[in-house]
Order: C-alpha cells, then sequence, then structure tokens
C-alpha cells in the first residue's frame, strides 16, 4: 500500500512577490507533499512551469515542485531534460516532472501550433520520454527515431535524484495509460481528453467504474515491460473538492452539480475526481479508494486553486504519509 501524498495546484506569481512567496510556503505548511505548475498558455493560466517552479524551490525547503504536465508538443525534449535535470539539482532533488502528450485545443490554436491527430501525439511522446529518460543516464545518448534524432549528447547537469526525477504521467486513454504503466513512476488517473476541452462527458468518463477501467489499463502496461504494478503510485486530480459542515451539506452540493452536468449525485458521489464531504467523511472515503483502487496520490484540484484548500488541513494532517 502507497502512503499518501496531498499535492495543490501553485498559486499564480504576483506582485509585489513576497506575498505569493508567502502563499507558497503556506501550502508548505499545511503538509503538502508537491506544489503542481500546468503547462497552457490559455483557459486562465497566466504563468510558465519551469520559471515558476525554480522560483518556488528558492522559497521552500520540503515541498516537491511538481509540472502538471509539459506539453510535448510545446517543448524539445533534449530541452525539457536540461531544465528538468537543473532544477532537481538546484532544488536538492525536489522535482516531480509531469510530462503529456499535449491536449488543449485552444493552446494549440492560440500558439500556431499544428495540432496532429492523438495517435500521431502519443507516438512522438513516447519518442521523446524514451530520449528524456536516457538524458538522465550516465552515459552520453545516440537516438533515431521518427520524431526525434539525438547523436551522441550527454544529458547534463546530472540529477541528483537518481536514476531520475519521479517521472509522472497522466492520460485517459487505454494506449497513454498503459504508456503511463510502462514508463512512468506516478501515474495520474484522467479522463479522456480527445475532444481537448473538459466538460460534461470529461464528468461522465470518471465514474468509478470507467476509472477501475483505466486503472486495469496501467497495470497491464506495468505488466507487459516486467514491471511490478504495485509498485506505482496512482494519483487523481479533483474538479470537485470541498469540505463542507455536514453531510446534508454535501448532499446538496452533489445534487447541484449533478443538475449542472446532467449526472446523477450518486454516480458524482462515486467517482474517484470528486471529493465532498465532512472531514470524517473524506477521510473515509479517501481511505476507501485506496483500499479499492490504489489511488495514493490526491491533488486537491484540477487546475486551479481550490479556494478553500486550509480546510482541508485536517484530512492532510490525518493521513498525508500514513
Amino acid at each position: 500500500m502507497q502512503p499518501f501524498r496531498f499535492s495543490a495546484t501553485m498559486p499564480a506569481p504576483i506582485r509585489p512577490v513576497a506575498e505569493w512567496t508567502a502563499a507558497v510556503r503556506h501550502l508548505e505548511r499545511l503538509g503538502l507533499w508537491s506544489v503542481v505548475a500546468a503547462d497552457h498558455f490559455t483557459g486562465g493560466y497566466t504563468f510558465e512551469p519551469m520559471v515558476a517552479l525554480t522560483a518556488a524551490a528558492g522559497a521552500t525547503t520540503t515541498l516537491r515542485l511538481q509540472t502538471g504536465v509539459l506539453g510535448n508538443d510545446y517543448r524539445h525534449p533534449v530541452l525539457v531534460h536540461r531544465m528538468a535535470s537543473l532544477l532537481d539539482v538546484l532544488s536538492d532533488g525536489r522535482l516531480v516532472l509531469g510530462l503529456g502528450a499535449g491536449w488543449m485545443t485552444s493552446d494549440y490554436e492560440a500558439a500556431g501550433i499544428p495540432l496532429d491527430p492523438p495517435g500521431v501525439r502519443v507516438s512522438r511522446f513516447a519518442e521523446a520520454l524514451t530520449v528524456v529518460k536516457a538524458l538522465f543516464g550516465p552515459e552520453p545518448f545516440d537516438f533515431a527515431g521518427e520524431h526525434y534524432t539525438v547523436h551522441g549528447l550527454d544529458g547534463l547537469p546530472k540529477p541528483v535524484q537518481q536514476p531520475h526525477p519521479p517521472l509522472f504521467v497522466g492520460g485517459g486513454s487505454p494506449r497513454v495509460l498503459r504508456l503511463a504503466g510502462r514508463e512512468a513512476d506516478i501515474v495520474g488517473i484522467n479522463a479522456s481528453l480527445r475532444a481537448g476541452e473538459l466538460g460534461g462527458d470529461a464528468v461522465r468518463d470518471l465514474s468509478a467504474e470507467r476509472v477501475a477501467e483505466k486503472i486495469a489499463w496501467v497495470r497491464e502496461g506495468a505488466l507487459a515491460a516486467g514491471r511490478d504494478p504495485d509498485a506505482l503510485e496512482l494519483e487523481m486530480n479533483h474538479w470537485l473538492a470541498k469540505v463542507t459542515t455536514s453531510a446534508a451539506s454535501a448532499t446538496d452540493l452533489l445534487e447541484r452539480m449533478g443538475k449542472r452536468f446532467d449526472v446523477e449525485p450518486a454516480t458524482l458521489a462515486a467517482s474517484p475526481s470528486v471529493l465532498v464531504g465532512t472531514v470524517a467523511q473524506i477521510v473515509d472515503t479517501l481511505t476507501a479508494r485506496r483500499d479499492d483502487l490504489g489511488i495514493s496520490v490526491v491533488q486537491l484540484d484540477a487546475g486551479f486553486p481550490t479556494p478553500d484548500l486550509d480546510a482541508f488541513a485536517p484530512v492532510i494532517e490525518t493521513l498525508a504519509g500514513t
């Protein structure tokens, strides 16, 4: 059984910088394992993740620094490795390197980046994973693939964490989740993102039954690669996370959100991407989900900071590290 780890989205850097620094340090004091920075240009995302995480490294001492996740189509894997390895050194080994194929249509349109079919993007991402992991190694590396070519490149600097910083790969499709099972240390279970945006379909794709099916794909990938699937950590982002004062308040919120997304409240309540209830209810829910599904890494939001993250402090205190 993997220990519970909690994470949350990094607040956007602001001026005066001292206020942002205090906000990041507050997350560390709450007992979070990591702070997560997404890699989007649109949709309300306002900062570049690697620069922001480097600043956070200087403001904290124990908080892990996670990309959630770098879009492969936006960044060449040689550059990804170089930035990631240096950040691992500068943070004294606190980087969690989250990588993904890229999916948000509005990012591609705004930046003028060609949006290839999902199969092409995933194939390119698979090659990029090979390149990044190999560059963390001790020897110069050669690679010749369909999308990338590397000639005798020695990845420098070498990271503090060996053989490399923990690799996080999230996905919602069979192919990506099997790839994550083969390659990642932490696997994020997401909705299918083929549509290029989040909506009601994504909510329904994270029902308890669908999440169990997705986790099975992860395990298949791990077993096919000769890895122990139980050694992987499974992560879930929560698009709806709320500590309520009573069970009745939780029921009311789930009913209102169910109407909004045309989903039965009971289906929402059972979804591993939804975390609503009193502190005691949430502790019980997370414990049951770890027992049943193996989910132990809990991001308490899904891209934007949870307004009342402090309300989760008793949950974090009770479960973190156990």
